[in-house]
């Protein structure tokens, strides 16, 4: 099995660190900075003795050397800085991200591909529509990590909290919608761990000052490609292509699936309250306008 991970930056090398370091996969780190991906493809690569890992890696900056890779990540792109909003990042990134699609639609003939760069739910959308590729196929990462992050903030009120119970969907940006199926978290534990999780992402950034997180994503996408590399069946909320689903069309946009060897099993439909039902849609009419945006 072969991962090709476009972006050796912070996200990018971590999770290539956790792939190689859990003999996952093999994996090929690609970066169009000067040694970036070689030299931490090397660092990555003296660790394996010490996990017992007979995964290799390499760091490259030819995009030929992705060829015939089984999964894509891309983490490639401009990261958000104090005061920006994902959506800022949309115009700076299309570019980005339009190159990268094309590479490895050249390379790939039908990869799994796991969008990570911001803003990710209309990234993954601009990725699907690039290649070409079935929408099956084109995943974003954000479901898994904006409720790890909830999930979290709940831990922290109450160890008790049921994680299957719980999760975040909608965009991976201020509208994210937060789902409860718990009888043990109040309304105000809810409304203030939501709070905490929808904006946990811009509090990284305002404390590290420059950069965004990194090892709550990277173990997210970490978590995807093992549900797909070991066939797992799992179910996780991920930004996924809807045809109908939820009432929506032609959108990604964060839903629970199933995920396994082929990509995305199934959308699976859970009821919603009328509350939920119109957070969804306001999540959706946003991540619309800036895929507006980005096909200009």
């Amino acid at each position: 099995m072969k991962v090709a991970i476009i972006g050796a930056g912070n996200v990018g090398a971590m999770v290539a660190s956790r792939v190689v370091d859990a003999n996952l996969a093999d994996v090929t780190l690609v970066d169009v900075a000067p040694g970036i991906a070689k030299g931490k493809a090397l660092d990555i690569s003296d660790a394996r003795p010490v996990f017992n890992s007979t995964s290799n890696i390499t760091g490259t900056e030819n995009f030929a050397d992705i060829q015939d890779s089984d999964i894509i990540v891309i983490t490639a792109g401009l990261a958000r800085k104090p005061g920006m909003s994902r959506e800022d990042l949309i115009k700076k990134n299309t570019d980005i991200i339009k190159e990268v699609a094309m590479q490895i639609k050249k390379y790939c003939p039908s990869p799994i591909v796991i969008v990570v760069t911001n803003p990710l739910d209309e990234m993954s959308y601009l990725v699907m529509k690039t290649t070409g590729f079935s929408p099956r196929k084109v995943i974003g990462m954000a479901g898994v990590l904006d409720t790890a992050r909830f999930i979290n903030a709940l831990w922290e009120k109450n160890q008790g909290v049921e994680q299957d119970k719980v999760m975040m969907m909608g965009s991976h940006g201020d509208t994210m919608v937060s789902i409860n199926r718990s009888e043990n978290i109040s309304p105000e534990m809810f409304f203030e761990t939501s709070k905490l999780a929808r904006n946990r992402g811009a509090e990284i950034v305002k404390h590290l000052g420059t950069g965004s997180a990194y090892f709550a994503p990277s173990a997210s996408v970490f978590f995807m490609l093992k549900a797909i590399i070991k066939n797992e069946n799992k179910t996780l909320c991920a930004s996924a292509y809807l045809n109908g689903q939820y009432g929506e069309k032609d959108i990604y946009i964060g839903v629970p699936v199933i995920l396994n060897s082929s990509g995305i099993k199934e959308v699976i439909e859970i009821p919603l309250t009328s509350e939920e039902k119109s957070q969804f849609q306001k999540s959706a009419h946003q991540i619309r306008e800036n895929i507006t945006k980005i096909l200009q």
